[in-house]
């Protein structure tokens, strides 16, 4: 029931609206200067700063945790002691180290003076081969044992340092993880990665990690300008650069994007870990170039749409466009370049558009379109190339001149749901639409 009175609402509006047919649907639609105007193409996207080094420090050596000697926020110098472990089981160790090494070298100038003597024997026939290579044998494990005491004992030393946990870096505290009189376990015991003590990282560079649209990532690459703003500091916005563009894919919500890592300083040490940021990539700008509004152009798909709009037949608009160089006739056709007679034009598109692409990801901007030109107060098809666009309005690099008037048309789709409405009105009422074209074939361009 609602269904039927809406279309009978629709319908009413229609037939008020009905006034008898123009000679030209033409001044039904806007128009729009060709104007100079700046372009800027940026990329917007939304993301969390991350420190650009960060370190979970852990200790060695497993025990009691006897003193920490720094706080959250603090700013340490690599090397600065952290925290102190229990030394009494590596004390232990070490001294046991010790004694075992001086045991070992006694052991072993015991074993030289009898290899020596009996060196002396067997030289004299006293002793056989054997006892005298049995000699050798055992000064050579003395002295294999004297190595291994010194290597325990080195262990043991470092075990012993390991008691004192310094900053692996120079850096911020960001997170404490535990507190004086905590057990720990040590990373090179513990199948699980040992106690985290601390995590710090430095500061003085940020980065912000942000996830861009496939449609988008083709414009970016290393090295492009950004600005990052953060909730925190609204009119203080950070300058910064891309720094790389991870190649997997993330995706969620059966969207597809990638990450992109922006890098940037950290003044005054504003930024903190974890603050949302919004960041603009800055693709490419240009100042006071011939701009239209995107909306005008037209591409070959458009024509049997763009003949309805007008209320012209379509061969003659197809007729029309058969004579102008650069725009394609069917959909598929190739108008990636100019043709060979418009060598002039060839020239400005390669000049204009070496600002445009880019170079590192193959993405270039622009290609080739037609509009229709009010001249004279009639529509005329005409052919144009576009550079810069940041989808609102497009550069115009050929094709029109400063102040031309371009016809602002809608969209073949919008326009085709438009059609299918006034058919389903007229099935249904036999009523006619103000929006229906004519077709009488005296009208054309000209």
């Amino acid at each position: 029931m609602m269904r039927s009175i809406l279309i009978a609402v629709i319908a009413g509006s229609l037939l008020a609206c009905a006034e008898p047919e123009p000679e030209s649907v033409a001044p039904l639609y806007d128009t729009a200067p060709v104007e100079s105007r700046p372009i800027e193409v940026t990329v917007d996207a939304a993301g969390v700063i991350e420190p650009e080094i960060m370190v979970e420090v852990k200790s060695k050596a497993s025990g009691e945790i006897l003193a920490i000697h720094a706080e959250t926020g603090d700013i340490v110098e690599a090397g600065f002691l952290l925290v102190e472990v229990d030394q009494r089981t590596p004390r232990n160790r070490l001294a046991e180290a010790e004694a075992a090494l001086v045991a070992a070298r006694a052991r072993r100038g015991i074993a030289r003076t009898q290899m020596e003597r009996a060196q002396t024997l067997f030289g004299t026939g006293t002793l056989t081969q054997a006892d005298f290579e049995q000699s050798q044998l055992e000064f050579a494990n003395a002295e294999a044992d004297v190595i291994g005491k010194e290597v325990a004992l080195e262990n043991a030393r470092i075990a012993m340092d390991d008691t004192e946990v310094r900053a692996p870096i120079t850096g911020t505290i960001i997170e404490r993880r535990v507190e004086q009189g905590t057990v720990i376990s040590s990373p090179t015991q513990d199948v699980s990665g040992g106690t985290v003590l601390l995590r710090m990282a430095d500061l003085t560079a940020v980065q912000v990690r942000t996830l861009v649209d496939e449609t988008d990532i083709g414009k970016i690459r290393p090295g492009m300008q950004t600005r990052v703003t953060v909730a925190a500091y609204p009119n203080q916005p950070f300058e910064g650069t891309v720094l790389k563009i991870e190649p997997q894919a993330i995706l969620e919500q059966n969207v597809t994007r990638f990450a992109v890592l922006i890098r940037l300083q950290n003044r005054g040490d504003l930024l903190k870990p974890g603050m949302n940021a919004e960041v603009e990539i800055q693709i490419a700008s240009r100042n006071s170039v011939a701009a239209i509004p995107t909306m005008a152009l037209r591409i070959a798909d458009d024509i049997p749409a763009t003949a309805a709009m007008l209320g012209v037949p379509l061969d003659d608009l197809r007729a029309e466009l058969a004579g102008l160089d650069g725009v394609a006739q069917a959909a598929g056709a190739d108008v990636s370049t100019p043709p060979d007679g418009n060598a002039d034009i060839r020239a400005l598109i390669a000049k204009r558009r070496g600002g445009t692409s880019n170079a590192a990801s193959g993405y270039e901007f622009g290609g080739n379109y037609w509009v229709i030109l009010m001249k004279d107060g009639k529509p005329q098809p005409t052919p144009v190339t576009t550079g810069l666009t940041d989808l609102e309005y497009s550069e115009v690099i050929a094709g029109l001149n400063p102040g031309d008037q371009v016809l602002l048309l809608p969209s073949t789709s919008l326009f085709e749901q438009q059609a299918f409405l006034q058919q389903r009105i007229q099935e249904r009422y036999g009523s006619t639409s103000p929006f229906q074209p004519s077709t009488g074939g005296g009208r054309g361009f000209r």
